[in-house]
C-alpha cells in the first residue's frame, strides 16, 4: 500500500469565500500514482472547510447568506465569547462547524470517484492570511 501527503496553501483576501480544488487534488492524485484508494482532503485550520458540492455561483452565494444568518460577523464580545479572547473570529468557528472539516473520495482507476456535479471546495470564513489544505491518499 502506499501513501501520498501534500499541502496546498490558500490565502483569501475576504473574510469568506470558496475555491473550487477539484484540479489541485486531480494533479496531487497524478503525482501520488495511486490508482485504487481514499483520497482525504483536510482544512488544517479552525476557520476553514473542506466540503463537496455543486460548482455553482448562486449555490455558493446562497452559502455565504446562509451562514451569515447563522453566525452573523460580530467582532464584539457580546455575541461570541470567544472574542473575549482578544479574537474577532467566533463566527468563523462555527461556520467552519456547520461546513465540515474534511471530506474522503474514492479513487477508482486513477480517478476521484464522484457522483454527478460533486467537487472539492476550500471553504474561508476568517480570511487575510495563509492557511494549509492537507492531501492524504492512501492506497495501490
Amino acid at each position: 500500500m502506499k501513501s501520498y501527503r501534500k499541502e496546498l496553501w490558500f490565502q483569501i483576501p475576504e473574510r469568506m469565500g470558496f475555491v473550487n480544488i477539484t484540479p489541485d487534488v486531480e494533479r496531487t492524485v497524478e503525482e501520488s500514482g495511486v490508482r485504487e484508494g481514499m483520497v482525504l482532503v483536510n482544512a488544517m485550520h479552525i476557520t476553514a472547510s473542506a466540503f463537496i458540492n455543486d460548482d455553482e455561483p448562486g449555490l455558493h452565494e446562497d452559502y455565504k447568506r446562509w451562514l451569515e444568518e447563522l453566525a452573523p460577523f460580530d467582532a464584539s464580545p457580546k455575541r461570541y465569547h470567544h472574542n473575549r479572547t482578544g479574537e474577532d473570529n467566533g463566527d468563523a468557528h462555527h461556520k467552519r462547524q456547520v461546513m465540515g472539516r474534511e471530506v474522503v473520495v474514492a479513487l477508482t482507476e486513477g480517478v476521484l470517484d464522484f457522483g454527478p456535479w460533486e467537487q472539492i471546495f476550500y471553504g474561508e470564513f476568517d480570511g487575510r492570511r495563509r492557511k494549509r489544505v492537507l492531501v492524504k491518499i492512501i492506497g495501490e
